[in-house]
C-alpha cells in the first residue's frame, strides 16, 4: 500500500501526492498523471501496480490548488466537476510546475518518466515538452493534444488512444500522427478510459496490451 506525502513546490504551494514504493530497491520512478477526477482510487491502483513492477511512483493532487482531497467517481456530475477545475480553474503552467516538483522529488530513486490519463495524457504530453528532468513520457487517451502541436516533445514520448473515443475522434489522433511523425502512437478498438476497470469502458483487452507496451518503453528509456 502507498502513503500520502506532502510536496513543496516551487512557488511555496504544498500539494498533496500519493507515493508508493515496490519491496526492493526501486530501478526507476514514474510520475502518474491523474485523470479529471482527481487521485482516487484508480489513480491510487496505478501506482500501486507500477510499484509492484519495481517502479517507484507518485501521483501528485494536481487538483489541490483548487480544491482539496477532490477524489471523484465517473458519474456524469463527476465529470463535469473534474473538468471545471481541470479547463477552467487551473492554470496550465502551474500544473506544469507541480509536475516537475514531482519529478525532481523522484530523482532520488533514478531516473524519471511520467505517464498520464485522460486529462494526465495531455498533461503528460506537455511534461514531455516542457519538463527537462524527465526522461520519457506516456500518454492515455488525452483530449486536447492536437491544440498543442506547436509544442514538441523534448523526450521520448508514447501515446494510446481508444478507436471508439467520442472525446478524442481519430482524426485528431491522425493530425498528431501526421504532425509529430517520430512518436509511436497506437490506437485500439476500445472507448475513451479503456484503461480503467472502475468504468464501464474499461477494455481488458485494450488495457493489457497498452500497458505491455508502456512497461516495455519504461524498461528501454528508464533502465537500459
Amino acid at each position: 500500500m502507498g502513503e500520502v506525502i506532502e510536496l513543496l513546490s516551487s512557488d511555496g504551494f504544498h500539494l498533496d501526492a500519493y507515493f508508493a514504493t515496490p519491496k526492493g530497491k526501486p530501478k526507476a520512478a514514474i510520475v502518474v498523471a491523474q485523470e479529471i477526477f482527481g487521485v482516487n482510487e484508480h489513480i491510487k491502483e496505478v501506482a500501486e501496480n507500477y510499484a509492484a513492477d519495481g517502479y517507484a511512483a507518485i501521483a501528485p493532487a494536481l487538483f489541490d490548488r483548487v480544491e482539496k482531497g477532490v477524489e471523484l467517481g465517473y458519474e456524469r456530475d463527476d465529470r463535469a466537476k473534474g473538468a471545471e477545475i481541470a479547463f477552467n480553474q487551473l492554470e496550465m503552467s502551474t500544473t506544469i510546475q507541480d509536475l516537475r516538483t514531482s519529478a525532481v522529488y523522484m530523482e532520488t530513486y533514478g531516473r524519471v518518466g511520467i505517464v498520464g490519463y485522460c486529462y494526465g495524457g495531455l498533461m503528460s504530453y506537455l511534461a514531455a515538452c516542457n519538463i527537462t528532468e524527465l526522461a520519457c513520457a506516456v500518454g492515455y487517451y488525452g483530449g486536447r493534444i492536437v491544440d498543442y502541436l506547436d509544442q514538441s516533445p523534448k523526450s521520448p514520448l508514447m501515446l494510446h488512444f481508444g478507436e471508439l473515443d467520442a472525446h478524442i475522434p481519430m482524426e485528431d489522433v491522425e493530425k498528431i500522427i501526421s504532425d509529430k511523425p517520430d512518436i509511436p502512437v497506437f490506437t485500439y478498438n476500445a472507448d475513451h478510459g479503456f484503461n480503467c476497470d472502475h468504468r464501464s469502458s474499461f477494455n481488458a483487452g485494450a488495457a493489457r496490451l497498452a500497458r505491455e507496451r508502456t512497461i516495455k518503453f519504461f524498461e528501454q528509456e528508464l533502465c537500459s
